[in-house]
């Protein structure tokens, strides 16, 4: 690319980090007249009227400046060019960006072509202009405009400088913004293996994300590959490093893109006939004032023009592999942590001692017996990163990612720790088969290193109603970061649960200083009972959240968290028993520690009831807006009288309580009904500037009191994720021959056709026939500014 289209991309990326308020900034209007010289020649005057600080550039612009004006007319035997087209004198100057001398015009231009007219009969010429334009701040895209001189008739012809797509849905006034744009390309590895190469160029000011997103954040990155049975894929669509941020308003670390991206995906080709691979993108960008709603865009690699792979991709690689090495490495520590908690159960403490006291009485040498509980340890890793292996393999890789988001998995997850958490507090026990346990102790006997292995398998099978819940837990929560997340996670975990034994085997006088074996392993196992069952509500919230089923709500989530800890609380100080439990004459030093501390996290989660962050723990609980009351319990904000009767197919919007819809023909209806102008909010769950002018505009007690009032609010949401009934899907209106994917589409659809827009947050206030009261706005972070645009639009319905 050389210098000049890099510049030039930067002035036009750079013009949409402003705020566009969702208009299409049209500086300049075109319009035509014909000028008479003789009876067989013409002057086709074009002339420009220019917005006041605005510059359109000659027809004469150096090599790597701005893009030229230029005029293309359309030929035939009619009628023949005589010349160039000329030009006004405009003004020359030194440019600073460019570092050239570029000549501009100002407030008016005039081009001038002249004609030869061939057949008298001509009506009729026809012609494009090419432009752009800048001012001291940002530069438009190049637009094209048709142009039309009657030389029978003097009157001018008006045009809108708006180049945009001419689709029957579209208009001159249309404001679809297109943020990035994507190419594709193929490598060739050999004759059977290729790699898909996807290049999103993104304007300057926008952000693409990542394709692994945590679950309430933004729309994640997608890829869905249309193969035939001659194509497989190989691995995962690997991503670039990209940039990672917290983001205030999602509160989490959010990983993103910016300019310029490479999505890369390899396939294995068994077919030589196949030629072509189709894919689908999903994705939604943002700015700082708006984003596009998700969007799904049709690709095509062609396997016919190939490049040399510049390096090949393993199945389960990362460009980003510091990102993939830090949630693998992560995975790695919480297992290897939770291995020694499970060595503190009762079913595994006491076989320490025991089993290498075995190895050292029964082999002949000090160094053999060693030898063998190293064999021991290495086995029991062996055993456990098999058992991870087994799952990656039976669901996949790319499954297991797609399986821990997924709503019915989630609730799996859920029912699934729910289980270990009562197994654990010592209802039940989860054990395998006996007979697994007694195949294991024959195959000991056979001694040497196989009966050492299932010596260790028998561990394994003897301890799994202790260390069973904690490996379940570990695969659930590895299953959510994909690829070999299992297997290292079982790695980890292993390797605390074999460590002890080669240490104690190679050192066996710290066995003096083990603790002896008591009721407080029952202990270890009841706390860690307590904090299953907390740990399973995060996963029934994610699913309660993606189907907005309202059910377990942020401030049920954090009373169901302080019910929990505080009962482990009072276990902790001896207040309650439960079975299996030992006599507790005196609380131990640890356990009142431990207690405190306990106790202290559930007084700390109590405000949350109040509308308390609650920063410690907000991975868990559902967000802020999540809520019954996102004020707090008992507490709601002003603005209006509180609303007690509920319409159908009405609610309560938080965190002000102000009465929405989320269905455009019931809140229509209602509209009607109550004698209330609409104001339709195109929003979107992961809308971050949506959420700034919920938080920060709509609390001032004037819009407030206007949007509780003197409104019908309906919020559509175009990343809503609720699936039409089997069949009834609709068709698209801007993909022919697609079907809408979801709710969120049918808005995103609604919105694009109706108000030839596609950015969020949207704000139109209309009457009851569906006509605008006044101009749409997008984001408007000036609460005076919001605040007159309702009262002007409010009053123009009473009117």
């Amino acid at each position: 690319m050389n210098f000049k289209k890099v510049l030039l991309l930067c002035l036009l990326a750079f013009s949409f980090s402003f705020n566009l308020f969702s208009q299409v900034f049209d500086p300049v209007k075109w319009e035509t007249k014909v000028e008479k010289i003789s009876d067989t020649e013409y002057d086709l005057v074009s002339i420009a009227t220019i917005d006041s600080g605005w510059h359109l550039y000659s027809q004469n612009v150096p090599d790597n400046g701005p893009i030229p004006t230029g005029f293309s007319f359309t030929e035939n035997e009619n009628f023949e060019l005589v010349g160039e087209t000329s030009e006004d004198v405009g003004h020359t100057v030194d440019d600073p960006v460019f570092q050239m001398r570029i000549t501009f015009f100002e407030n008016k231009a005039e081009f001038t072509q002249r004609i030869r007219v061939l057949n008298k009969e001509l009506s009729l010429v026809q012609g494009e202009v090419e432009f752009m334009v800048c001012d001291d701040e940002k530069c438009l895209p190049p637009n094209y405009i048709d142009l039309k001189f009657n030389l029978k008739d003097t009157e001018t012809v008006e045009k809108d400088s708006a180049g945009l797509p001419s689709l029957d849905l579209m208009d001159a006034t249309t404001k679809i913004l297109e943020p990035v744009k994507w190419s594709t390309a193929v490598e060739k590895i050999n004759e059977t293996e290729f790699i898909l190469v996807t290049t999103a160029t993104i304007d300057k000011g926008w952000k693409l994300y990542a394709q692994n997103i945590e679950d309430g954040g933004p729309i994640p990155t997608s890829f869905e590959y249309t193969l035939n049975e001659g194509v497989a894929l190989v691995g995962n669509t690997i991503e670039e490093k990209g940039e990672e941020s917290m983001d205030k308003v999602f509160d989490m670390k959010i990983k993103y893109f910016k300019n310029k991206t490479e999505f890369r995906q390899k396939i294995k080709v068994l077919d030589t006939a196949i030629s072509t691979v189709e894919s689908e993108v999903g994705f939604m960008s943002c700015d700082d004032t708006q984003c596009t709603a998700p969007t799904y865009v049709d690709l095509e690699y062609d396997l016919t023009k190939t490049t040399a792979a510049t390096s090949d991709i393993s199945g389960n690689s990362d460009s980003s592999d510091d990102d993939s090495s830090k949630g693998l490495w992560s995975i790695f520590i919480i297992a290897f942590f939770s291995g020694f908690v499970a060595l503190l159960t009762p079913c595994v403490f006491p076989m320490i001692p025991m089993t290498v006291s075995f190895f050292i009485k029964q082999s002949q040498s000090k160094a053999k017996g060693i030898r063998n509980a190293i064999v021991y340890g290495l086995s029991i890793i062996v055993i456990y990163v098999l058992l991870g292996t087994i799952i990656t393999a039976i669901f996949g890789a790319d499954a297991l990612n797609a399986l821990a988001t997924n709503v019915w998995f989630n609730l799996i997850f859920f029912i699934l720790l729910v289980v270990f958490a009562i197994s654990f507090l010592g209802a039940f026990e989860i054990v395998l088969p006996n007979s697994w346990a007694n195949k294991a102790d024959k195959q000991a006997d056979r001694g040497g290193l196989v009966g050492i292995f299932f010596m260790a398998l028998a561990l394994a099978i003897v301890s799994f109603s202790c260390t069973g819940p904690i490996v379940g837990t570990i695969l659930v929560e590895a299953a959510s970061k994909g690829g070999i997340a299992p297997v290292i996670g079982m790695l980890g975990f292993s390797s605390a649960i074999a460590l002890p034994f080669a240490l104690f085997a190679a050192f066996p006088g710290w066995l003096n200083s083990l603790p002896k074996s008591g009721g407080w392993l029952n202990t270890v196992k009841v706390v860690l009972g307590f904090l299953e069952l907390a740990l399973a509500f995060k996963f029934l919230s994610q699913a309660d959240l993606v189907l907005q089923l309202h059910f377990l709500e942020r401030e049920v989530f954090i009373a169901i968290w302080i019910a929990v800890f505080g009962t482990l609380s009072l276990y902790l100080f001896g207040k309650i028993q439960l079975p299996h439990d030992s006599p507790l004459k005196h609380i131990s030093v640890g356990r009142l520690l431990f207690g405190l501390l306990t106790l202290t996290f559930t007084i700390y989660m109590i405000p949350g009831l109040w509308g308390a962050p609650l920063k410690i723990i907000s991975a868990f609980p559902p967000p802020l807006d999540y809520s019954e009351s996102p004020y707090g319990v008992g507490n709601s904000k002003g603005g209006g009288a509180s609303i007690t009767d509920i319409p159908e197919g009405a609610h309560l919007l938080a965190p002000h309580d102000i009465l929405a819809f989320n269905d455009y023909e019931t809140g229509l209806a209602y509209a009607k009904k109550v004698g209330k102008p609409v104001m339709l909010d195109f929003t979107g769950w992961a809308c971050v500037n949506c959420r700034k002018m919920e938080q920060n505009v709509w609390v001032d007690p004037q819009v407030l009191s206007k949007l509780k009032n003197d409104i019908v609010l309906i919020s559509l949401y175009v990343d809503e994720q609720i699936d039409f009934p089997e069949g009834e899907a609709p068709d698209s209106k801007l993909r022919p021959g697609k079907k809408l994917r979801n709710k969120g589409q049918m808005w995103s659809e609604f919105q694009t056709v109706t108000y030839k827009t596609n950015t969020q947050p949207y704000y139109v206030l209309m009457d009851h026939n569906e006509e605008n009261l006044i101009e749409p706005v997008a984001y408007t972070p000036d609460i005076e500014e919001y605040e007159a645009w309702l009262k002007e639009g409010i009053g123009n319905f009473k009117n």
